[in-house]
């Protein structure tokens, strides 16, 4: 492998790292590549047909590439309700979310993860509970929605639009039953092209306009489904369309570059996006940056590397977003199958990031962090000489802080475990020896004096947050800090009610928006 530039040619705009965000949203709903691109070309020329405004335009745009992002966010929660989250998001475009063929649709999935003895009673309990549970699931994807929107620097009126994601034009959707022209105009627009574009690619045009029909006056805007169908033909992008190319065409802004501090901010959003999919990673990428950096200036690579180092850590799991979390949640063996599936998440990083011309150098050293010396790391091979210093430190950081968290496979290892297992595998050809010794230079430090933390917490509020944020129980908390349950509880709901949140998706987000996750230095 070459040497790895900070950035490839120049400096790129936000909207190529929007588009290549949407392409990682793609992976986790479960549809091709470019799902969400098209799916923003249909609403921006139903936009241009209808007269939209440019308020509602940006909307429509920005909504149109990022409509689901907040879905991920609740990967774990999806997951155990209905077992296979991205298998069932899929599905779910087939059907209006009403009536028999979406009751139908809920009863195939709903705890098909569990065993026959509880599957039964965890059905009957959603067939009670389903308004309620459904209900709690996207108000926790609006409030990461809007919150990842904010991060990501787009507008105030886009953050609030994302909002109504799953709202209905009839009033019988979530999370507020919004409906009709309380709806904004432009996410009209995308709730029609998201669903539009599924449909036209599987069964056509013919297809297209029957769906968008048979849901109007519900799910759709009348008006918007009437335009749709007149003008069907001037609304679908051509199948051998540069779609990545259009989008980023019709973007605000489409000519500003970035600074070098928007794409840090940037890529570390995108970073934080990713490690919400799992409760046990949260946090997990902003570690590894840092940890890569701090190791590869020790080392002597100059700042453009170290840079690199910092941006790949950052964004090296966008390809996670293609893994079911049954997967990763697994505490049994992995099949062969499920085993083929993890080892291809660092190539979808790589062939994500690799559409950004400016990322490819952090592109290829982002695909490489699961390479090892000996060649037995994937998806690669690469072995010896085709790893240069920046992928053996970047792989050696990942190594070091998956270790350092828990997982359903495995322990959380202290810092002088994790330390052994990673001189182990020097020892054995996998991992480098002074890239191994530098990351552990760089995570041996005390932890930094502590200081006022956000919101009113307390020192052990601050513990107990790092730990709900990652999935564990009022149980596991006490279990963990050597506390009674009761005592974890009382911690829990005052945390919760300090940062006026109601579920550990809000949690997580909070913390990681005030940096209080993540395991730099041992304590």
């Amino acid at each position: 492998m070459v040497d790895v530039p900070s950035v490839g040619a120049g400096r790129p705009r936000r909207s190529e790292l929007l588009a290549a965000l949407s392409l990682a949203i793609d992976l986790g709903l479960g549809q091709p590549q470019e799902h969400m691109l098209r799916s923003c070309l249909i609403a921006m020329k139903l936009a241009d047909l209808v007269g939209a405004d440019a308020v509602e335009r940006e909307t429509a745009y920005y909504g149109g590439l990022l409509a689901w992002i907040g879905c991920h966010a609740d990967s774990q929660e999806f997951a155990e309700l209905f077992g296979n989250d991205i298998e069932f998001r899929a599905a779910s475009y087939e059907v209006d979310w009403r009536g028999p063929p979406f009751a139908s649709l809920l009863l195939r999935y709903v705890g098909s993860n569990r065993p026959l003895t509880t599957h039964t009673a965890r059905l009957a309990s959603f067939v009670v509970h389903a308004r309620a549970e459904m209900s709690e699931l996207i108000s926790s994807h609006c409030q990461s929605a809007g919150n990842l929107a904010g991060r990501l620097g787009l507008p105030e009126q886009v953050s609030r639009g994302l909002t109504y994601t799953f709202e209905r034009w009839d009033g019988s959707g979530l999370p507020t039953g919004a409906e009709g022209a309380q709806i904004p105009l432009g996410m009209r627009l995308v709730h029609l092209a998201d669903v539009a574009e599924v449909h036209l690619r599987s069964g056509g045009v013919d297809a297209v306009v029957a769906m968008a029909r048979a849901r109007s006056g519900t799910q759709f805007d009348p008006a918007l489904v009437s335009v749709f169908c007149e003008h069907v033909g001037e609304l679908l992008p051509l199948v051998d369309d540069d779609v990545w190319q259009l989008a980023i065409q019709l973007a605000p802004e489409s000519d500003r570059l970035l600074t070098d501090g928007e794409l840090d901010v940037l890529l570390e959003a995108m970073g934080d996006f990713v490690d919400l999919k799992s409760p046990w990673t949260v946090g997990h990428s902003r570690v590894v940056a840092e940890l890569a950096a701090h190791a590869g200036a020790s080392l002597g690579l100059d700042d453009s590397q170290v840079r690199a180092l910092r941006r790949a850590g950052h964004v090296h799991d966008l390809g996670r977003m293609g893994v079911p979390n049954r997967v990763w949640g697994k505490t049994s063996a992995l099949s062969t199958a499920e085993q083929e599936h993890v080892r291809l998440h660092p190539y979808l990083t790589q062939r994500i990031l690799n559409r950004v011309d400016a990322l490819r150098g952090i592109a290829q050293l982002a695909g490489a962090h699961h390479e090892r010396l000996d060649g037995s790391g994937y998806p690669q091979g690469a072995s010896g000489a085709e790893l240069r210093l920046p992928e053996r430190v970047l792989a050696a950081a990942d190594a070091y802080q998956s270790l350092r968290e828990a997982s359903p496979r495995g322990r959380m290892h202290g810092p002088e475990e994790a330390a052994a297992v990673l001189r182990k595998e020097v020892q054995e050809g996998r991992l480098d020896g002074p890239a191994v010794e530098a990351i552990l230079a760089a995570a041996g430090h005390g932890r930094p004096a502590r200081g006022s933390w956000p919101a009113g917490l307390t020192d052990r509020e601050v513990d107990v947050l790092r730990l709900i944020a990652r999935g564990y129980s009022a149980v596991g908390v006490a279990a963990e800090l050597h506390i009674a349950p009761k005592t974890a509880r009382n911690h829990v709901e005052h945390i919760y009610a300090k940062l006026n949140t109601s579920n550990r998706t809000g949690a997580a987000l909070f913390a990681l928006t005030h940096g209080l996750v993540g395991v730099l230095r041992p304590d």
